[in-house]
């Protein structure tokens, strides 16, 4: 009785992938997905995933790297019992929704714009070989691209997560924190108020710095990564543990080397924000900018939130990881063609 109501239950599921009943309608209609759109599905939950794991980090590196009133002188311990304390659970996520407005977008351009432009250099200059400076070029020109794109979606995200309520009181000492900076409510706000003071210029000020940050380390990122993989015996390429640890330490290297130019962004995304100093000139440019901290601020400054963002990188890559292999697995995405030298990323 069991037998035969197990083969009737399979009769029905053979015959509806061949009739086109439901079940075989959805797996067609997964299939019949471009592959690209496939990879901007799984990049961009990937990439939500992981942004909002991370995201009491994320808040709490920001403060530190734009030197808020009230915890530019903590720890980042000190900093996370503080936002507790004043805002709440809520607080670890303020600009959050930013944050993943920005970074599925991002997330999806950055993976599906990897690969059409190794495929177009492998295919246009074969003399550059297939080993890991295809993925240099590849994971540069993918990165910048992602952002141009997206760009204004993390000045809002920065603007604010930079904003500390002062519904709970004092942040400082003995005085209140910065009550005549323009309190947004929510990222259309921001976008609005940005683009009404100065335009479209204003949408993307800092993204000089931003570029020539993300240049090298999405390139870095990919290279170190392949690289690393490179010499990973065959049997444990397909190892989530293997592809989790080569990304920790290619995000981890590649955020080391290009930190400086993320701090010297986040404080031209809130410059006008912070109260006037004597000295504080405003940034023209990435370089300016660079000497200015230096000099007012001490070369410390230019790693200022780095630990936390050590702290961030690894659940941010072993989740973005494994969100993006499950994924693609759900959409049948097929594996990346092989080059001889790099394994499937």
């Amino acid at each position: 009785m069991g037998s035969s109501q197990q083969g009737s239950t399979l009769s029905t599921n053979v015959s509806g992938y061949v009739d086109g009943s439901s079940a075989g309608r959805e797996i067609s209609h997964i299939d019949a997905l471009p592959v690209y759109v496939k990879e901007l599905i799984a990049g961009g939950a990937a990439g939500a995933f992981a942004k909002t794991a991370v995201a009491p980090l994320e808040r709490t590196k920001i403060l530190l790297q734009t030197r808020t009133l009230g915890f530019h002188s903590l720890g980042v311990y000190q900093s996370l019992k503080k936002l507790l304390k004043h805002e709440g659970l809520a607080g670890f996520y303020k600009g959050n929704g930013a944050s993943v407005l920005r970074i599925v977008p991002y997330a999806a351009l950055h993976f599906m714009t990897y690969e059409q432009y190794r495929c177009w250099i492998m295919n246009n200059y074969s003399a550059l070989g297939t080993g890991p400076v295809i993925d240099l070029l590849a994971g540069s020109a993918a990165g910048g691209t992602a952002v141009l794109f997206t760009y204004p979606l993390d000045l809002a995200r920065t603007k604010l997560a930079y904003q500390v309520a002062e519904t709970r009181g004092s942040l400082g000492n003995g005085g209140r924190n910065f009550h005549a900076q323009p309190l947004y409510n929510g990222i259309r706000n921001v976008l609005e108020s940005v683009y009404r003071e100065g335009g479209t210029r204003a949408l993307y000020r800092g993204i000089g710095p931003t570029l020539v940050g993300i240049l090298p380390y999405a390139g870095l990122k990919f290279y170190i990564y392949e690289e690393l993989k490179r010499h990973v015996p065959e049997e444990h390429q397909s190892s989530i543990l293997m592809r989790l640890s080569c990304g920790a330490l290619a995000g981890l290297s590649g955020q080391t080397f290009t930190y400086p130019l993320d701090v010297v962004r986040r404080q031209m995304q809130v410059e006008h924000l912070q109260p006037s100093t004597s000295g504080g000139a405003r940034y023209r440019n990435t370089w300016e900018g660079l000497a200015i901290i230096i000099r007012d601020q001490g070369w410390r400054q230019l790693f200022a939130g780095l630990s936390i963002n050590y702290m961030k990188i690894v659940p941010s890559v072993a989740i973005g990881f494994t969100a993006y292999d499950t994924m693609k697995s759900w959409l049948h995405i097929p594996p990346r063609q092989k080059s001889r030298s790099v394994s499937a990323a």
